[in-house]
């Protein structure tokens, strides 16, 4: 298991960084060229001036190079192309130990914190932040495709067994308005629905503002879970009897939270931890997290959660950046 101690310890220079890339992009040992795949390249190794002025240092010159030597390719590239640590200005030092004070967080990292611990401004670690949750979100496959290496994304299993379903909502104010004459609540918060999979994994997902629906369950219902379930357990809300209709209704359990918690082994307190988890994460560590990009903090925190007895969480998290194609900041923001 890598920990801080052993980033600190073992990736503490930019080569040992790359190379740790290059064992992960190409594990034979053979460096192909990035865009045509040729094995016959060459090694180009930059010397780091130390006297060179801050604004050479922003033209994000790697120490190492390497030159596609076939005569109709020609390529240089290094071995972070492609990837998300492509294009960044930052060490790679200090990119492996945002990755390993955010993947060994149980409750998140926010920007702020990261801030402190690498000394860079609030933009950059807020950045930072959002592609390492990008490359949560690949690893899980829900971006399809193929990565930078050519091994394609695969979607997760389909959940079975005894899956709980729950929703809950984060953030917002809770508006109270008058409508003729009679109070009317009117509801901002973020409706997240959560499934989980008892000894298995967890689903996020953010379905919009306000209530949640049985149009925006029921299909990912049967996104997400599979049709030959065991059992499904939900509590009373009447969005799920019609978000099962036709799909798994017939496996379907409910818990009146109104009169009980537990009736045997039907119950949501699984997924109702879960949400207890993210909750506190969010209250305690981000304090506020917009609409727009709640879903990647939601994909970290089933990234964490579904991998939290991995011995090899940090390898994992840098693999998935490097088989992520970048993100450009208009991208995050715009």
């Amino acid at each position: 298991m890598i920990n801080l101690i052993d980033v600190s310890a073992r990736l503490k220079t930019e080569d040992q960084c790359l190379d740790f890339i290059e064992k992960i992009r190409w594990p034979d040992g053979k460096i192909r060229c990035v865009r045509c795949g040729g094995e016959k390249v060459s090694r180009i190794t930059r010397t780091v001036n130390p006297s060179i002025t801050r604004a050479e240092k922003k033209q994000n010159k790697r120490t190492r190079l390497y030159a596609c030597l076939e005569p109709t390719c020609k390529h240089r590239f290094t071995p972070t192309v492609g990837t998300l640590f492509h294009d960044s200005h930052l060490p790679l030092t200090k990119w492996f130990m945002a990755v390993a004070l955010i993947v060994h967080a149980k409750k998140g990292m926010s920007a702020m914190q990261v801030q402190r611990h690498l000394g860079v401004n609030y933009r950059t670690a807020w950045y930072m932040g959002h592609r390492i949750r990008k490359a949560m979100a690949s690893g899980e496959g829900f971006l399809g495709g193929s990565g930078p290496t050519g091994a394609p994304i695969v979607r997760p299993a389909k959940l079975s067994g005894t899956v709980e379903i729950d929703e809950t909502y984060v953030g917002g104010k809770t508006i109270r308005k008058k409508d003729r004459g009679k109070q009317k609540w009117q509801d901002k918060k973020a409706a997240v629905v959560g499934m989980i999979e008892r000894g298995g994994e967890l689903r996020l997902r953010h379905v919009g503002t306000g209530n949640a629906a049985t149009a925006q369950v029921g299909p990912l219902v049967r996104e997400l879970v599979d049709r030959n379930v065991d059992r499904v357990m939900t509590d009373e809300s009447t969005i799920y009897p019609f978000a099962f209709d036709g799909y798994c209704a017939s496996k379907h359990e409910t818990i009146a939270h109104k009169y009980e918690y537990v009736r045997g082994d039907v119950h949501t307190n699984t997924i109702e931890s879960a949400f207890s988890l993210l909750k506190r994460g969010i209250a305690g560590s981000f304090h506020r997290v917009s609409h727009k990009h709640l879903q990647r903090y939601l994909f970290e925190f089933e990234y964490r959660f579904n991998r939290r007895k991995d011995v090899n969480l940090f390898g994992q998290t840098v693999a998935h950046l490097v088989g992520t194609k970048e993100m450009k900041y208009r991208e995050l923001i715009g």
